[in-house]
């Protein structure tokens, strides 16, 4: 399992979000190692996109992880109580990113961890949404601008060989954002079936 470059992070957030399909994201825990196939993802396209956090240039101590270079980890609070995991795409000062929607374990090691960190009473919605998979993956706001790309990191995403096709990848409207007038409907959810 190879750790993701830096290169491969340097493209748009659509884009980023279909390359990031199949791939793993790993975190070393103090519990062991978690590793997760990412199944779900949503781009967003910064300064031109009403459903970004940097939505028209905006700039604060929160969206400031997303203007940093691609490869970047952007973890956010929502609601006060959830965890939202994002890459950073891009270059530095172009402030798009990938929310990271759903997971499913890598093998029985990790979903073991996972279900020991967040019990759920069905294995199919133990990571089937960002706070979830948050949980899961024990990956909170201490893991916001961190470089997923670093040496000896203990969290980055990696590349397994598992090849999800063009034709594999579906697109529908992105989730809980019905404040983004016409933006609600761009379909830039991505995700795959096998």
């Amino acid at each position: 399992m190879k750790k993701l470059s830096r290169t491969f992070y340097y493209q748009n957030a659509i884009d980023l979000s279909k390359s990031l399909l199949g791939k793993v994201l790993v975190h070393k825990t103090s519990l062991g190692t978690i590793r997760a196939i990412i199944t779900e993802t949503e781009a967003y396209m910064g300064v031109v996109d009403k459903a970004s956090h940097a939505y028209n240039g905006l700039r604060s101590n929160r969206t400031e992880t997303m203007y940093h270079k691609g490869g970047t980890a952007y973890v956010y609070l929502i609601y006060g109580m959830y965890n939202c995991m994002n890459v950073v795409a891009n270059r530095s000062g172009i402030p798009e990113a990938v929310l990271i929607r759903s997971v499913v374990p890598y093998d029985k090691a990790s979903k073991q961890l996972m279900m020991q960190l967040h019990p759920v009473k069905q294995e199919k919605h133990l990571s089937d949404g960002p706070g979830k998979l948050c949980l899961a993956m024990d990956i909170d706001r201490s893991l916001d601008d961190v470089d997923l790309c670093s040496k000896g990191g203990n969290f980055y995403i990696a590349d397994a060989g598992i090849k999800i096709s063009e034709e594999q990848i579906l697109s529908a409207p992105r989730i809980n954002i019905d404040y983004a007038e016409e933006a609600k409907d761009y379909p830039w959810r991505f995700y795959y079936f096998e």
